[in-house]
């Protein structure tokens, strides 16, 4: 019997080529190498934002990213970003001055403070997102449909497992 009818009717899922998994760590490095360097954050700065720096957007996406669960405080910022909260203050500080994000009262708790997007902080995180989207899509502007649809299926499923295996692996470290 051949090797694909085994694994056929083996039913057992096919063992990754060494060397396409070789391929997948090196351009894992690669990507890692430009992600590190923030390549589509300062982009997007240089067009949607001058003047704003890396910490100030990660500011901003971790506000979006809480709004929806709760009132967002500094404290949390912090803790998500994995800052000191001095710093997240001051960085939030900067932000309420640029009118991005406000801070106001809670309405669980009136002593305590919460931070809140404004409408230019949102218009702000929109134009980040257009801009990202934009590099990605002229990444892939010559490439057949097909391959940008199957390509955004096994890249959010590989993305998927990894996070699987990274929260198996790591309880204790928020994601």
């Amino acid at each position: 019997m051949n090797e694909a009818l085994t694994r056929i009717l083996s039913n057992s899922p096919a063992e990754p080529d060494d060397e396409n998994v070789s391929l997948i760590g090196r351009s894992m490095a690669r990507m890692r190498l430009m992600t590190g360097r923030r390549l589509i954050g300062r982009l997007a700065i240089q067009s949607a934002a001058p003047g704003l720096e890396l910490s100030h957007l990660d500011v901003l996406d971790a506000v979006r990213r809480a709004q929806p669960a709760g009132e967002v405080t500094v404290g949390l910022i912090a803790e998500m970003l994995r800052i000191d909260p001095s710093r997240a203050s001051r960085v939030v500080a900067e932000m309420v001055t640029r009118n991005v994000l406000r801070r106001e009262a809670s309405q669980a708790d009136a002593r305590r403070i919460v931070v809140v997007m404004t409408a230019a902080g949102e218009a702000l995180l929109a134009e980040i997102r257009a801009q990202k989207l934009a590099i990605i899509s002229e990444i892939v502007s010559d490439w057949p449909e097909e391959d940008v649809d199957r390509f955004a299926t096994l890249f959010d499923r590989f993305i998927g497992g990894y996070e699987a295996i990274f929260l198996s692996r790591d309880k204790d470290t928020p994601g």
